[in-house]
């Protein structure tokens, strides 16, 4: 990727990183507003861990995001571990490039695009994959059951 693509790349990562709390206040307001009844009806279980007893790749995520929103980021990474990593890189990003965008772009300090965070991000979804299913599958242990926790 050559300079001008990863320009290109970064600055789409961070509009889409400026939507993303919109979205984010647009689903709690929907959490608020609607009856919780149908947040229930509307709440989908994990098809796999429902046909298998195993778990998926995103088995824990949404618990791990609470615990992060709660200030508890251990817990989330105990849930999910994607969760702390990518609101870290998130962070980072957002701040590093708001701060290169307002001065100008005279204080370079913009988070550049790495394909290794890519790598490690997968990585950590499949080391979760595995540590959890083999606990629950070898040893009968929930990970994600909350009395572990």
């Amino acid at each position: 990727m050559n300079e001008a693509e990863r320009v290109h790349l970064e600055k789409n990562l961070y509009i889409a990183g400026l939507i993303l709390p919109c979205a984010g206040a647009l689903l709690f307001l929907l959490q608020k507003l609607l009856p919780s009844a149908l947040l229930e009806i509307l709440s989908v279980p994990c098809l796999l861990h429902a046909v298998t007893g195993l778990y998926c790749p995103g088995c824990g995520g949404t618990r791990a995001a609470g615990y992060l929103l709660q200030g508890k980021p251990f817990l989330s990474f105990l849930y999910h571990p994607i969760v702390p990593y990518g609101a870290a890189l998130y962070l980072w990003f957002m701040l590093s490039h708001t701060v290169e965008y307002l001065s100008g772009r005279r204080i370079r300090i913009g988070m550049r695009y790495r394909n290794g965070y890519l790598y490690f991000a997968l990585a950590l979804v499949f080391l979760n994959l595995v540590v959890k299913n083999v606990a629950l599958a070898a040893f009968g242990v929930d990970l994600l059951d909350k009395m572990y926790v």
